[in-house]
């Protein structure tokens, strides 16, 4: 059986929010911060990168992803949500190896292939 090459080193879920869901965005960061050993990133209230909307990141070791991923299915508020995988191919981890949950936002790879 081949090895696949290719190492997840971890993984980003980014929690997409606007000024009418941010008190969602706060109640989904503060029981992510409850119920995992995870990395909060900071609250950016205006697109950044490749992200179209307000969002901030968590960050999270490969064994954690069978337990962070299913809560957030069950408790993302409705919101907007980006899995990915932290590879080292910024392209391919927000594209073909991204997970969606809820509504799959458009973003502006430009920046990640100009990066």
């Amino acid at each position: 059986m081949q090895k696949d090459s290719i190492e997840i080193a971890g993984f980003h879920a980014h929690v997409y929010f606007d000024t009418d869901t941010r008190d969602a965005a706060a109640r989904v960061r503060e029981g992510l911060g409850a119920q995992f050993e995870v990395q909060l990133g900071r609250w950016h209230d205006r697109p950044i990168g490749p992200h179209p909307k307000s969002m901030y990141q968590v960050a999270f070791l490969p064994n954690q992803f069978d337990r962070v991923v299913p809560w957030l299915m069950l408790h993302r508020e409705g919101l907007d949500i980006l899995v990915h995988p932290e590879t080292g191919d910024a392209v391919a981890d927000h594209t073909n190896r991204a997970l969606w949950l809820g509504e799959k936002l458009k973003l502006n790879i430009e920046v990640l292939r100009a990066g």
